[in-house]
């Protein structure tokens, strides 16, 4: 199973659209997470009809029109890996501590708010993934988002995508 991992895309706040390669992986994807911070419900819209699946949550720019679609925490079952999605973790520090304590039941955690890619293990398994913004990169030297493969209950194949200045 082939999942895109995006949050922060602050669309059309900090970019007309999502850039074309994003797009790209959008379509070829199984499952489409978004970690919040959408900003406009018409991207919600996009994500919707082009996406076979898609899983997100509300982030801390995002208003009623959208909190009132999205969840604040989204957890779903991908060929046996359990996912959690939320905007907010928190400072940096103690992070994998404080998430292994609030999703004990999650393998991986996808999160977002910070526009800084993040992946680490917490000492009982699970995995933090943040896969950065790509449409406002703040202190980070490249816009990006995350793909993965799910299957048989593991996340493999993850890598961190960064996307040209020139899209």
């Amino acid at each position: 199973m082939r999942l895109v991992i995006m949050a922060d895309t602050h669309v059309p706040k900090r970019a007309r659209d999502l850039p074309a390669p994003l797009w790209a992986a959008v379509d070829g994807a199984d499952v489409v997470v978004h970690a919040g911070d959408w900003v406009d419900v018409a991207l919600l819209d996009a994500l919707e009809a082009r996406s076979r699946r898609l899983i997100g949550v509300y982030g801390n720019n995002d208003g009623p029109a959208l909190r009132a679609r999205l969840p604040e925490i989204a957890h779903a079952e991908l060929a046996g890996l359990r996912l959690a999605v939320v905007h907010e973790t928190g400072p940096a520090s103690g992070r994998e501590r404080r998430c292994a304590q609030s999703y004990p039941d999650a393998d991986v955690l996808v999160f977002g708010h910070s526009h800084i890619p993040w992946d680490t293990v917490a000492p009982n398994g699970l995995r933090l993934l943040n896969p950065g913004s790509p449409t406002d990169r703040r202190r980070q030297p490249h816009h990006t988002y995350l793909t993965a493969t799910a299957m048989n209950g593991l996340l493999t194949d993850v890598q961190l995508h960064r996307i040209p200045a020139s899209v």
